[in-house]
């Protein structure tokens, strides 16, 4: 789709790659769209649109006016100033043809109820989101009600809570665009949230349904508790059903005055008491969200909806809260004080302060325990000064839970009586983990042991795993000696157009600059520690999604193991140099970002291409070093001679190296059970790697997923010699704390 030419585009003209044009949802609409997927149907109003709007009201400079002296800390400040940016948004005259061009598309919709909602140009990317930063409106019916409805979601990009964590993302305020998907309202007798991997402690076997009877509102928003169902991915069983008590529904009805409303109905006692879908819904939910996570290769959260039988998917995301890691163990002898659900893992303790609405956030203190019949998104500011959460109502995929797993502190919801069980000022101890409430303060046994940031040093170094900009910062700032997977992927989708496309479009130094840009804030957040770039490991079927690519990609069967890393760069020198040009350009200012090759097959692809990378200027030297993935079982067979190509490093890739030993396609959901890095002759060819390193005195890292998933493989990886393991975000404290104990049993300091 190109850029600055529509204001209205339909579902099926979109897809996962036009983020920049019609933002998270709306990508994520049309591709389910494409795919098959039963969603309701509609149109989305382009981010180019509302870009539009603003130039032509000269709008920026007056907004920038009001927001450049903010402290978005001090929330009374915050919500003054956007409430007089929202002003300044909906007073504005909309574009005439933009207002026509949106009249038109609902008229072709076929008129009736809508849903108008947000979808900003930089939401829902992985760990990336906070839940409801922008206004959704429901029943909306009328085309000049559509037109009006656009415009407020248009200002809701400046709402406080949006506002404040652009702020604290690193967001420029007018580099995130916003669009406005226009859907039929699917008027739901029953609807809630699908996680395809349990959201509390990221069990990928397991897949997560919440449902509620009536409109799905009140489940993001807390207001009642939902059914709780968990199905096993291996079998498909129904392994879990929790029932709760709903003393009430949301439905629409038309009001006295002639408006569609959504009006609170009470419920009989046995509708109360029922079962909220079907056995066999679970189960096709179940197999929608199987779909939904292959299809995106990721976990998915989604919302779905009943209506006259059938099911509809109405969204869905990546789930941006995976905690790979085990959760620690730890027993509380003590008595329980309340009882709810556990919504995000971990133990703390601290004073209670209860919050009421939105307006009494200013009272929460750093460390904290924030408590509330249930969060909103303008308690975030809040929430990220608390120590842990409890709330009255809610459900694992409430308001309150999805935000609390995201800043990483426990979080205990549908206490039912917290806000008058408790009292301000009361210490308690928050077990998010087990989802109780204990009075006082109580010191938690763990089997693994906690301790302050930065307190302990290992001589294996701990290194991340990281692909987004937006996150780096916070990383940085951690225990942590450097990256040691830098993935290419996320920037290069980002820039959104195939390099071979720009390259004949005399527009190379364009992709130069873009990728320069990205790989710079990584290497500057972590100077001078080290940040090891894996060089760009899309596959054909990944190119050929850019802009431009089906020009210059052949459909494969299996792209997974077909044109992809090191045969790429040995044949497409063109594209791989502007790659090493990008990098070569970060290097003049930032010398700790080095250079990692994927997928090599044989040892003539490493050798042809470090001669182009010598031939490009880019030579191995004390403060450039060049290290090889070690994923594809030859590199293990004849580790010697690639080692004597001339490189530095070696750092096992243990998905694909797990993939290709054992012959299992890692996405396969049949064959999910066999699929362990834990394999005997995986964990024999990972042993061979870190020793053969060892003897030949180049270092070896592991970057693969399974130092992040099981802590014994880290744990033999020290024994062994290796010289850095690299964890994602969320195992890094964790992980040192394994190395330091294998480290203090092996004698080594």
């Amino acid at each position: 789709m190109q850029k600055n030419t529509k204001a209205v585009v339909w579902f099926n003209e979109v897809n996962k790659n036009d983020i920049p044009t019609v933002g998270g949802k709306g990508a994520n609409l049309g591709e389910m769209t494409q795919a098959g997927i039963p969603v309701p149907p509609g149109f989305i109003v382009t981010a180019d649109a509302y870009f539009d709007f603003i130039e032509k009201a000269n709008l920026q400079d007056k907004i920038k006016s009001l927001l450049d002296p903010i402290d978005v800390q001090n929330s009374k400040q915050l919500q003054e100033v956007a409430l007089k940016v929202q002003k300044l948004v909906t007073d504005a005259p909309m574009p005439k043809e933009t207002a026509k061009a949106i009249e038109q598309a609902y008229d072709k919709m076929g008129k009736g109820l809508v849903a108008v909602r947000s979808s900003a140009t930089a939401e829902d990317l992985p760990e990336a989101s906070f839940a409801g930063q922008q206004a959704t409106f429901l029943n909306i019916q009328h085309s000049k009600d559509v037109v009006k409805a656009v415009q407020d979601c248009w200002a809701s990009l400046f709402g406080a809570r949006a506002i404040f964590y652009r702020q604290e993302q690193g967001f420029a305020h007018f580099k995130v665009g916003i669009a406005v998907p226009v859907q039929r309202m699917v008027q739901s007798e029953s609807s809630g949230v699908m996680f395809t991997i349990e959201p509390n402690t990221s069990d990928t076997s397991q897949i997560t349904i919440e449902a509620v009877l009536g409109l799905g509102e009140m489940i993001v928003s807390g207001d009642v508790t939902p059914d709780h169902y968990i199905v096993r991915k291996s079998d498909m069983a129904i392994i879990t059903k929790q029932i709760k008590k709903q003393e009430w529904k949301l439905v629409k009805e038309i009001s006295a005055h002639g408006k569609d409303e959504n009006i609170k109905v009470i419920l009989t006692p046995e509708e109360q008491a029922k079962q909220k879908i079907t056995d066999d819904d679970i189960l096709f939910l179940a197999k929608i969200g199987k779909t939904l996570e292959q299809h995106y290769d990721h976990p998915q959260d989604v919302e779905w909806a009943k209506e006259k039988g059938h099911i509809y998917i109405v969204q869905t995301r990546p789930v941006t809260t995976i905690n790979k890691g085990k959760v620690a163990h730890h027993d509380i002898d003590a008595p329980v004080l309340l009882s709810g659900a556990p919504a995000s893992p971990g133990v703390a303790s601290g004073p209670v302060k209860i919050v009421p609405t939105p307006d009494d956030i200013d009272k929460v203190l750093d460390g904290d325990i924030l408590v509330a019949e249930m969060t909103t998104p303008d308690f975030v500011p809040a929430m990220k000064r608390a120590a842990a959460i409890v709330t009255d109502r809610g459900g694992r995929t409430a308001h309150a839970a999805i935000v609390s797993r995201e800043l990483g502190i426990p979080c205990v919801v549908g206490c039912e009586k917290a806000t008058t069980t408790l009292r301000d000022g009361q210490i308690i101890t928050v077990d998010g983990s087990n989802g109780k409430v204990y009075p006082g303060r109580i010191e938690v046994k763990t089997d693994v042991k906690i301790r302050a940031q930065g307190e302990v040093k290992t001589k294996t170094k701990l290194l991340a795993n990281l692909a987004q900009p937006e996150i780096v910062d916070r990383v940085a700032k951690r225990d942590v000696d450097g990256i040691g997977l830098l993935r290419a992927e996320f920037m290069v989708a980002e820039i959104g157009e195939h390099p071979s496309y720009m390259i004949e479009q005399g527009r190379g130094q364009e992709f130069v600059d873009k990728l320069a840009a990205g790989l710079t804030k990584f290497a500057k957040a972590f100077h001078p520690r080290q940040v090891v770039y894996r060089t760009n490991d899309f596959k054909s079927n990944e190119y050929k999604a850019l802009k431009g690519g089906e020009k210059y990609e052949q459909d494969e069967e299996n792209p997974m193991i077909g044109y992809r890393g090191a045969s790429r760069y040995i044949t497409d020198i063109a594209t791989f140099k502007l790659e090493l040009a990008a990098i070569k350009k970060v290097r003049e200012q930032y010398d700790n970002l080095w250079v990692m090759i994927p997928f090599v097959r044989t040892v003539s692809e490493m050798a042809g291409t470090i001669k182009i990378m010598e031939g490009e200027g880019l030579k191995r030297a004390p403060n450039f070093k060049l290290w090889m993935m070690c994923e594809v079982p030859s590199n293990v067979i004849l580790l010697e001679k690639f080692i004597a190509t001339g490189i530095d490093g070696i750092s096992i890739g243990s998905n694909d190296l797990t993939q290709l030993t054992l012959g299992i396609d890692r996405d396969s959901s049949k064959l999910a059970a066999s699929f362990d890095e834990r394999n005997e002759a995986v964990m024999i060819s990972i042993e061979k790697v870190v020793r053969t390193c060892k003897a030949l005195g180049v270092t070896c890292s592991i970057c693969g997923q399974a130092p992040s998933v099981y802590p014994e493989i880290t744990q033999k990886l020290v024994e062994w010699g290796v010289t850095s393991v690299s964890v994602s975000p969320d195992m890094i404290d964790v992980t040192r704390d394994i190395i330091a104990e294998a480290e203090a049993k092996l004698g080594i300091k």
